[in-house]
């Protein structure tokens, strides 16, 4: 295992975990976990033993979305000024990862964290989680997840789920077709690591050539463009949605 504390890699035969890991706060992001987040995702990219990962959330949970309380702490963190940024360059190594990711939603993804949930090629569901993009509640923007729900799904399920700001279970997940799979709330990562495992076991290259060939249907090469740069700083100082 690879563990940095704030994110874990787990090796397997062809396949990896890459694991979101402050539990205590419901894996909640800032930005030296973005940041090392994305630093995985890089290496990861680069092994040719790995053919697809599972990303999911240690201790039950997916993501809460950003940790407003260390964004507002005082003094303020240095990377809080550039998180915008920091989260962008995130969602751009997610869009360029080469392989098959498939998440494993536990309990909630929630704004920032929806957005990395829907990053997933293939998205399993627990029974009683939900995704939520609550940013209108707060006038924040919702550049990364805009890009995501319109690379997964067609405008007006993307009108759905942003501009009803609510809590999407898992049901209406699958409904929608942002996942592919509802289980029971104790098999998500089970189920996710057995598609994972699954996916390894086919010829070496094959998965992510497939996630290539199915990508390039959308007609979208540019992700510095798809996922256009955010000035809207309202975030910093919303209160939490969930």
């Amino acid at each position: 295992m690879d563990s940095d504390e704030l994110i874990k890699v787990v090796r397997h035969e062809g396949w990896a975990e890459l694991i979101l890991n402050r539990p205590q706060r419901r894996n909640a992001l800032i930005g030296p976990l973005l940041e090392r987040l994305t630093g995985a995702l890089g290496v990861l990219a680069a092994d040719d033993a790995v053919e697809a990962i599972v990303f999911r959330g240690e201790g039950g949970a997916f993501c809460s979305g950003h940790d407003l309380t260390e964004l507002q702490a005082q003094p303020r963190p240095p990377w809080a000024e550039t998180l915008a940024v920091i989260f962008r360059e995130t969602n751009i190594a997610l869009f360029n990862f080469p392989k098959p990711i498939v998440g494993a939603l536990e309990k909630c993804a929630i704004n920032a964290g929806a957005a990395l949930a829907l990053s997933s090629d293939i998205l399993i569901a627990g029974e009683t989680a939900f995704l939520q993009v609550g940013e209108i509640q707060q006038g924040a923007p919702i550049a990364n997840n805009a890009a995501w729900l319109r690379l997964k799904a067609g405008e007006a399920v993307a009108s759905r789920i942003t501009l009803y700001g609510d809590r999407v279970p898992a049901r209406e997940l699958h409904r929608l077709g942002l996942a592919a799979e509802v289980v029971p709330d104790g098999e998500v990562v089970s189920r996710a690591s057995a598609i994972a495992e699954r996916l390894a076991g086919f010829p070496h290259g094959a998965a992510g050539r497939h996630k290539a060939d199915v990508r390039a249907q959308s007609g979208i090469s540019d992700a510095e463009t798809w996922f256009r740069k955010q000035t809207n700083t309202a975030l910093l100082s919303a209160a939490r949605v969930g």
